[in-house]
């Protein structure tokens, strides 16, 4: 089953390029364009994509604010963030808004498409440095209060978490936890579902928001 995909952005050349490379994939296919963010959410709502590549800065309304209000509808796409500055405020910003991903423009193809399948796939696209930049965000701010959601979290549960939030693949969680990756898949499931959240992205803003995990702590 192709993979089908909405490009927002305000720039041609930009979509055009976007284009080229996704049609490419034998598996891909761009099933429309937006030069703005309320055009990208309209398109959205009536062709239902897999994936929107979203733009972060564009008139009318910007990708954010876009990203935002298709998330509130049900059974939304999943948004991958574009953009050409790469700033804490942006990446924090997209993140908070429910973007399954965020890519600079200058990432090669090769990663493009990766992002497109793991982001259609239910995943979220939550590269290392992002995490590292997450962390920082939230170096400074004080502790506040753990949720009482936290509370029906077991203690595996809750360790699992800490180092999703710390940005552990699954692999690598369960080469800390000595278990196998599909304990850790299920662990990592039952956290999402537990807590309300819908991907890894989700549940990194959560621990770190909520104080569980503090930069520079072994949380």
């Amino acid at each position: 089953m192709s993979i089908t995909v909405v490009i927002a952005d305000d720039q041609r050349m930009v979509r055009a390029g976007l284009r080229m490379v996704i049609e490419t994939e034998p598996d891909m296919t761009v099933v429309g364009e937006a030069g703005d963010g309320a055009e990208a959410v309209g398109l959205a709502r009536r062709i239902r994509p897999d994936v929107v590549l979203m733009d972060i800065a564009m008139p009318r309304q910007d990708g954010l604010a876009a990203t935002s209000a298709l998330l509130t509808a049900p059974q939304p796409p999943r948004v991958i963030m574009l953009t050409t500055f790469d700033t804490d405020e942006n990446l924090y910003r997209a993140l908070r808004a429910g973007a399954s991903g965020f890519l600079l423009k200058v990432s090669s193809p090769e990663h493009l498409i990766t992002a497109i399948r793991v982001v259609a796939a239910g995943e979220a696209l939550l590269d290392p440095a992002i995490t590292t930049r997450v962390i920082s965000a939230f170096a400074a701010q004080p502790g506040p209060r753990p949720p009482a959601e936290l509370d029906g979290l077991t203690p595996r549960e809750a360790e699992v978490l800490r180092l999703v939030a710390r940005g552990h693949s699954n692999a690598e969680i369960a080469a800390a936890l000595a278990v196998g990756e599909a304990t850790v898949k299920t662990h990592v499931a039952r956290v999402l579902m537990k807590l309300g959240l819908r991907d890894r992205v989700q549940a990194v803003v959560f621990a770190y928001e909520s104080g569980i995990v503090r930069a520079g702590g072994r949380g």
